[in-house]
Parts: C-alpha cells; sequence; structure tokens
C-alpha cells in the first residue's frame, strides 16, 4: 500500500474500561481498522488524563485508576478514513474523535 505525501492522522480518545460486547473497544477499533484496510492503527495507554467529566484518570500508585485513557491513532487517507466513522459513531458512546492533516515521510515495511 502506498499513502500519498498528504495524509490524514485519526485520533479517538476512549477509556480503557470502554467495551464492545465483552471486548476491550481500543482492540476492536485497532481490529476494525485492519479489517477495512486502513494503513495503519495504534492504540496507546495514558498514564494520567481527564476528559468532559472533568474526573481524573492516572496510574500512580495512591491512585491507581481501573479506566485509565487510551487513544487509538489511525492514518491513511480521509477517503479510507470515513470508511470507520459508521463503527466509531455506533461504539464510541464517551470520549473524543479528532482528525487532522499530516504530512507522510515514509511509510514502508520490509518485503522478504
Amino acid at each position: 500500500m502506498k499513502l500519498p505525501e498528504e495524509g490524514m492522522l485519526m485520533r479517538i480518545y476512549i477509556g480503557e474500561k470502554d467495551k464492545k460486547d465483552s471486548k476491550p473497544l481500543f482492540e476492536a477499533i485497532v481490529l476494525k481498522a485492519r479489517e477495512l484496510n486502513l494503513a495503519g492503527a495504534t492504540a496507546i495507554r495514558g498514564i494520567m488524563g481527564f476528559g468532559a467529566d472533568s474526573r481524573m484518570h492516572t496510574a500512580k500508585i495512591l491512585r491507581l485508576s481501573e479506566d485509565l485513557p487510551v487513544l487509538i491513532e489511525l492514518v491513511d487517507t480521509k477517503e479510507n478514513l470515513d470508511k470507520i466513522i459508521p463503527f466509531l459513531d455506533e461504539y464510541v458512546k464517551e470520549g473524543l474523535i479528532t482528525m487532522e492533516k499530516v504530512h507522510v515521510i515514509k511509510y514502508r515495511h520490509n518485503v522478504k
């Protein structure tokens, strides 16, 4: 797959406890992105954050949260990222989704 020089980055901010059926939502989103043949997806667990409700989530020892923030980043063209929006509309009940232009410097995999 080749990505154009100007791509899009979608960021999805959710909580670690968010689920789709019995599966973690972040896992379901990454698997859906793969099913849709998007160029790439990464789920990142945050160590501290808050959202619209202003409730703090932290990984500090004295305040161990069971619902740490999770950020999923998807990179592809706008047309391809638009394919996952219906899935996100259905399953992201709380959170934030953003999209911005990115300059793709390199996108390669090692062919053996």
